[in-house]
Order: C-alpha cells, then sequence, then structure tokens
C-alpha cells in the first residue's frame, strides 16, 4: 500500500534495462522489444490497493506495449503529459497529444512511442476488485479520449493524484484508488468512439506509414517539405505515399499541419522554451508566415498562441510562487512575452572537435577571465567554447567571484578583469544576462536573466574528441588566491560571505520580525603556518538600487554594485576568531544536455554548483560527458566553507585554478572507478566522495518543469537516500561486495554528511576511506 519509488541510480547500467522491465511490468507495460529497452535515467512512483495501482513515470524515448501475460477486463488507462504520443495498432499510426487519454485493452495489438521523453500517468485495475463493477463488453476497443467533460474531471484526478502518491495517507490513497476503479467502467461507458482507423491496411503498408511519419517528424523544420520530398527519400511513389495516408483517413497535407501544431502546442506549453519567442518556436517546425499560423492554431485548439500560452501555464500551476523564491516560478510563462536567448557568441567558426590538431605532448592553456570570457548564471550546450584542449593537457583558468561586487574597493577597483565582467552604469552593462531567466525580466523585473543562477563561470572549454557517455577525469593541480589590484591595498586577498533569504537559517531567527541578510567581509591571511580568513566587518543589506534603476529590497540579483555610503559598516565582528582557510571550487560543470538555459544554483548529475569543500588542491572530480566537447565551466571559487552552507554561501574569493583534464573513452572503463558513472564523483588522496542530491537528474526527473520543482520538493531525506544508493552501487559494482555486504559496510566505516540545504537540489555525500580496501582481494 505504501508508495514504491524507482530510481535508475540505484542500478548499473547493465541492469537497468531489466529493473525498468520491472517497473513497466507492474503496471501492465512491457518494452515492444528487447532492443528498446530504456537504460538511461528514469524514476517512477507507485501506489497500489487491491489490484489497484497508479504510477506517475518518467524517462526517456521509448516505446511499450501490453504485457501478454495479464488477463484483466479493465483497460489500462494512460495518461501523456507534456508531450503527445505515436499509438501504433494492427491497422497503422495515430499522433495523439499530450492530455489526451488513452484506453488500451490489454490484449490488444498496439504499442505507444514516446518519441522525446517518457512522461506519462497510467492506472491498471486488475480483473473484478471486490469493491469495482465489471467492465462491458465494449472495453475491448482502442479508445483515445480529448480533454473536456467528464474526461477531463479523470484526467485531472489521475495527474493530481499520481502527483501526490508518496504525500497521500494510507486512508486517503485506499479511497482514491476505489474511487477511480469505481469510476472507470462509468467514464468508460460515457465514451464509446473508438480510435481512428487506418482503413485496414496490412502490416507491410502499417510499417511503411510509420516510417512515413518518423521522416515527417525529422524533417519538420523544412518549411518546404512536400509528399515529393518524402516519397524520394523513402523510395515510393507520391502516388502510393498519398494512398498511405488516405488510407489512415487523412491525407499528408492535414497530417504535416497536424504534426506541426502539436509540436507547438506541446513547446508553447513548456517553460523551457520560455525563452523562445512564438515566432521562433512556429518557424522551426516549419511554418514560415507568423500570422498564417496564428490563424492555424487558434482554428485548430481555439486560443490565439500567445493565449494558450498563458492558459496552459495558469493552467498547469496550482499555486502561486512567492516572489521570495530562487529559480523559476511555476507560473512563468503567464508572464513571460516573446524573448530571444542572447548567449555569448564568438565571430569564430562554429565549434568542430575535429578541426584542431593537437600535439602528442599535453599543452598548457590560460584562460583569463573577463566579459567575453565568463557566462554568468547559467550553463548551456549552445555556448561556443572559449579554448579547446585534449585530453591530458593542463590549463589555468581565472575565476571571479559573483560577490566581488559586496566590496567593490577591495575587490574590483583597479583589476582590468573583474572590472571588465562587473561593469555596469546607466548606459552600459557588460555582462547583461545574469541568470536563465528571461532576458526582459518579465517575471519579477530583478534584471536580465532574474539572477535565477548566480554564479560567474569561465568558459566553456571544450575537450578534443569528448563525446556522450564518455568521463572527464578533471584534476586540480593548484588554486591560488586572486589579489586585490586596488593600489590601497595592492597584494591583499578579501573574500565575502551572504547570510541571505535563501539560507537554510532565514525563517529561524530568533526574533521573527527582525529577519535580515547580512554581509560579511573577510581578508584572507597566507600564513605559511596557519593560513585562515578573519573578518573585517560586516554590514546588513540595505535596499539597493541598480545603475538601471531597479529597487532590490533584498540581494536578489549578482553583481550590484554597492556604495559604501549605502550601508552601515559594524567592525570587530568574529574579532579574534581564525577561520582555517579550505580554497576549493564551488563549480565544475560539463554542459547539460536537457535543456538550452539551464540555472547555474542546482547542481546535479553533470556536476555544478557542488559546493564540496573537499574539491581543492590534490583532489580529482570526475564527471559524466552530455554533449559533444564535454563544454567544461569553472567557476563559485571559495576561500572557506562549512559542509551544510547554512546561511547561503562560502566566504567567495576570486582564485585562479590550475586542471589537469583527462578524458576516459566509454570503450575503456574496466576496472576504473568511474565505470558506471552518472553523478560526480571526488577522488582525494585518502577517500572516495560520492554526491548524492534530493534530485540527482531533476531535467529528466521533472521535464519541462524541473528549474521550478527542483526548488519545491528537494529535502535531505531524498538527498540521503540518493547518497545511499549511489554508494551501495559502488559497493556492488566497483567493489565486488554483495547487498548485504555493502549495506553493512556503509553502516560501520561510511560517512554521510549533509554537503549543502541552500542550492535548491540540496545535498548529502558519502565518504569511503581508502583504506577500507588496503587488505582487500583484488578484482
Amino acid at each position: 500500500m505504501r508508495p514504491r519509488p524507482f530510481t535508475s541510480e540505484s542500478y548499473s547500467e547493465g541492469d537497468r534495462p531489466e529493473a525498468w522491465r520491472d517497473v513497466l511490468a507492474s503496471v501492465g507495460l512491457q518494452p515492444t522489444a528487447a532492443t528498446t529497452t530504456h537504460a538511461g535515467h528514469a524514476t517512477a512512483v507507485r501506489r497500489n490497493f487491491q489490484g489497484v495501482t497508479l504510477a506517475r513515470l518518467s524517462a526517456g524515448p521509448q516505446s511499450v506495449s501490453s504485457r501478454t501475460d495479464v488477463v484483466a477486463d479493465h483497460p489500462l488507462v494512460l495518461l501523456p503529459i507534456e508531450d503527445g504520443v505515436a499509438l501504433k495498432t494492427a491497422a497503422g499510426y495515430q499522433i495523439v497529444a499530450a492530455g489526451h487519454l488513452l484506453l488500451l485493452p490489454r490484449a490488444g495489438d498496439w504499442s505507444v512511442s514516446f518519441q522525446r521523453e517518457m512522461r506519462a500517468v497510467v492506472l491498471s485495475v486488475a480483473s473484478e476488485p471486490t469493491y469495482c463493477r465489471r467492465a462491458t463488453p465494449q472495453d475491448g476497443e482502442m479508445r483515445v479520449l480529448p480533454p473536456g467533460g467528464f474526461g477531463s474531471v479523470f484526467a485531472q484526478m489521475m495527474e493530481l493524484a499520481a502527483r501526490d502518491l508518496e504525500a497521500l495517507s494510507d486512508v486517503e490513497w485506499t479511497a482514491l484508488a476505489r474511487s477511480l476503479a469505481d469510476l472507470l467502467p462509468t467514464f468508460m461507458c460515457q465514451h464509446s468512439d473508438t480510435a481512428s482507423d487506418l482503413g485496414g491496411s496490412s502490416a507491410s503498408k502499417a510499417a511503411t506509414l510509420h516510417r512515413l511519419c518518423e521522416t515527417v517528424e525529422r524533417c519538420l523544420d523544412d518549411p518546404d517539405l512536400t509528399p515529393a520530398k518524402i516519397a524520394g527519400a523513402e523510395g515510393i511513389s507520391e502516388r502510393y505515399l498519398q494512398k498511405l495516408f488516405e488510407g489512415a483517413g487523412t491525407s499528408f497535407t492535414h497530417y504535416l499541419r497536424e504534426r506541426r501544431l502539436q509540436r507547438t502546442w506541446a513547446d508553447l506549453s513548456n517553460p523551457a522554451e520560455a525563452h523562445h519567442s512564438i515566432s521562433e518556436i512556429a518557424f522551426r517546425v516549419g511554418f514560415n508566415d507568423s500570422a498564417h499560423f496564428s490563424r492555424a492554431f487558434r482554428q485548430r485548439f481555439g486560443l490565439s498562441p500567445r493565449e494558450f500560452r498563458q492558459h496552459e501555464a495558469e493552467r498547469q500551476t496550482a499555486s502561486t510562487a512567492t516572489a521570495g523564491q530562487r529559480g523559476w516560478p511555476q507560473q512563468a510563462l503567464a508572464q513571460l512575452r516573446s524573448r530571444h536567448v542572447a548567449l555569448v557568441r564568438k565571430t569564430a567558426a562554429p565549434y568542430n572537435a575535429h578541426d584542431v590538431e593537437i600535439a602528442d605532448a599535453p599543452r598548457h592553456h590560460h584562460l583569463a577571465a573577463d566579459a567575453s570570457r565568463v557566462h554568468w548564471g547559467y550553463f548551456s550546450h549552445s555556448l561556443p567554447p572559449q579554448v579547446e584542449i585534449g585530453s591530458g593537457d593542463t590549463i589555468t583558468i581565472e575565476t571571479l567571484t559573483q560577490h566581488a561586487s559586496d566590496d567593490p574597493e577591495r575587490m574590483i577597483k583597479g583589476d582590468p578583469g573583474a572590472e571588465s565582467v562587473f561593469h555596469w552604469t546607466r548606459d552600459r552593462k557588460n555582462v547583461d544576462r545574469r541568470g536563465a531567466g528571461p532576458l526582459d525580466a518579465s517575471i519579477y523585473g530583478r534584471g536580465a536573466g532574474e539572477g535565477f543562477g548566480v554564479h560567474i563561470c569561465t568558459g566553456p572549454v571544450a575537450v578534443k574528441d569528448a563525446e556522450p557517455g564518455d568521463v572527464l577525469e578533471i584534476r586540480i593541480l593548484d588554486i591560488v588566491p586572486r589579489a586585490s589590484r586596488n593600489p590601497d591595498f595592492k597584494g591583499r586577498v578579501f573574500g565575502s560571505s551572504v547570510a541571505a533569504w535563501w539560507g537554510y537559517h532565514y525563517k529561524e531567527f530568533l526574533a521573527e520580525q527582525n529577519a535580515h541578510e547580512a554581509v560579511t567581509i573577510y581578508e584572507i591571511v597566507d600564513d605559511d603556518d596557519a593560513p585562515h580568513a578573519r573578518a573585517l566587518y560586516s554590514y546588513r543589506w540595505e535596499p539597493q538600487t541598480d545603475p538601471f534603476g531597479t529597487l532590490h529590497k533584498t540581494y536578489d540579483y549578482p553583481g550590484i554594485p554597492i556604495p559604501p555610503s549605502s550601508v552601515r559598516r559594524r567592525h570587530d565582528v568574529l574579532d579574534g576568531i581564525r577561520i582555517p582557510l579550505r580554497p576549493h571550487f564551488g563549480v565544475i560543470a560539463l554542459a547539460p544536455r536537457e535543456a538550452e538555459l539551464v540555472d547555474s544554483v542546482p547542481p546535479a548529475y553533470f556536476g555544478g554548483n557542488l559546493d564540496n569543500w573537499r574539491l581543492g588542491k590534490g583532489s580529482t572530480v570526475y564527471l559524466p560527458v552530455s554533449v559533444p566537447g564535454a563544454l567544461l565551466s569553472v567557476g563559485d571559487p571559495h576561500a572557506a566553507q562549512g559542509d551544510g552552507e547554512l546561511g547561503g554561501t562560502a566566504i567567495e574569493c576570486s582564485m585562479t585554478g590550475t586542471f589537469q583534464v583527462i578524458l576516459h573513452k566509454k570503450n575503456a572503463f574496466t576496472n576504473q572507478p568511474f565505470a558506471d558513472l552518472t553523478y560526480p564523483l571526488i577522488e582525494t588522496e585518502a577517500d572516495w566522495v560520492l554526491m548524492g542530491f534530493s534530485h540527482p537528474n531533476y531535467l529528466a526527473e521533472f521535464g519541462a518543469n524541473g528549474q521550478s520543482e527542483v526548488y519545491a520538493t528537494s529535502s535531505l531525506d531524498l538527498a540521503m537516500k540518493d547518497a545511499f544508493r549511489k554508494m551501495r552501487r559502488f559497493l556492488m559494482n566497483i567493489k565486488g561486495l554483495t547487498e548485504d555486504e555493502a549495506i553493512a559496510l556503509m553502516s560501520v566505516a561510511v560517512d554521510f554528511g549533509v554537503t549543502q540545504v541552500v542550492d535548491g537540489n540540496w545535498g548529502v555525500h558519502a565518504i569511503l576511506s581508502k583504506r577500507v580496501f588496503d587488505h582487500a582481494p583484488q578484482n
């Protein structure tokens, strides 16, 4: 009766297909073929009561069909969310939009293909639960039910219940399961329309039509797509092509138009596409006239594209986020207007991994920090690389703290690189985008990018021949603090720490009405005997007006210059206290594959804002490669940080790092500690440190709403479970222990610690001492 969560992070790459098959089987599904069994990231939550099973499934592209060994009177009910699916029957194919209910007979010859991502809710009701009425004889029919009337009520009931499966009490779930099972026969009797017939085509005709549909899907962006082009690509006559579509009860022209409209429907309701204008979304699927597209969209869906984008966001949002939220609010689409992505672009030719010849001997590179070489507050697989390096090369990367503006006199003035990045006057802002939000600041009005991501990242750095599935080993050879260039403070090093509104402490002040933000400025003392930081002064945040005239009542946007006269400095803070240094980089990231612009705050499988002080000199981090070239970025330099990072930041201090980057190709992982890597793995001289997160791949788990949901749903409990699962997997698959042995060892020899509780995606790390295996037999 209790919910059964599933995550692929618990399993090795080789075990994932079978584990996912078990998940599908529990709701009466199976992969269409063994060769297509999904092996990537996947999550699921299932709950059962006396034959009623409700499941929320999230995974990559795949096709599923009915289990052949299950006999039941009631059909499966499948609700695709976020994107449509392709329904294949013995008669042919039908494109089904998101939000439509599919009633799928258990014994039917059908399959459902999720062409981009699998996000669905599935209801399985076994034959004749004691409280359920028997299904009617017509229940063997295939049905596709559009939103409206009782169908919408039933679909929303399924979707909302699936969303809260883990939060429901046993009593609540029992009542809900009974209601779903009792309503299903009534619901089915209300709808007798069957799915569209393809005119009795033979199996070979259906297969040909499927290939044609796949070709159309690949060519949607061609505004001049014609039947002749598709027919030529498939080696058939145009006349035969038209007959196949006519046999399916449609025409090529109608199908192409419908598929383009369905794709724009999905993209306009996707928060991850919010930075694209409506025209851009229309043009990239082959509409070449905005007015024609708008008319066609309104005719098909009853709303203009702009009205639909706003309506869909409001419909999907059950509650309103407060202005004090970090990251994308769920209702952002209701306020978004057309906008363009503005990434830092180079005039050089596009990156090609084969354009640059690397000498056999490792080379050294240097990447300075200035406005043309940084991206502020986001990661993107579309950013052109600043430099390409080869495996084994070393590179020195200058990084700047985003908190240098807390004391511009000490940390910016006289430093050409810092002045270039932070330059912001009434007339010019050198680095405009600061965060992954909209450039026109149409959500909160904070500034371009909205501060949905805050870190100044230097890069990206492309690695020659790196491809998805490889692993990048990043060795930190040296870390040097960046001294002040101001003649008044020349040679001295400073940093800043902010106890901010996103800190864990913020709602726990002894006097609730006294909630406030405080900035502490430190000097970094490089004492040979005991390097340390000491506080110079602090001040409470006062509302600041940035150079463009926007008032910031809280510390909600990075890089706002703080004039000394605007705050009241308090000296003699932390008097006599010396804080031991732990210099490290908070952000070491490879570009994620899922979204165009990704908030730099929540860490995930690609690294990012790890905020683990063990990433210092002499350590190594291994990261899975997701995009060609890997695209490494480094930033968020810290002088010191405690586990938890409770107040919201570390001692943020500009630093320069020297790294050696080694590429490990996927076919050379045998007997390596990173052989099964889907997460950031840290190695120090003494330990292995595995990084766990509340949501290890929130972009895949939550899809379009990922950059909002991760902030709303993170917890230490989830992060601890992820760290446990990863350590269990490491001990079993890398060290060769049984599950019982792994659990026994974790309880007595593995240290679990809170990494951070302030980065949206909360972190727990697991530390395994290498000494534990000094006398163990080698595999």
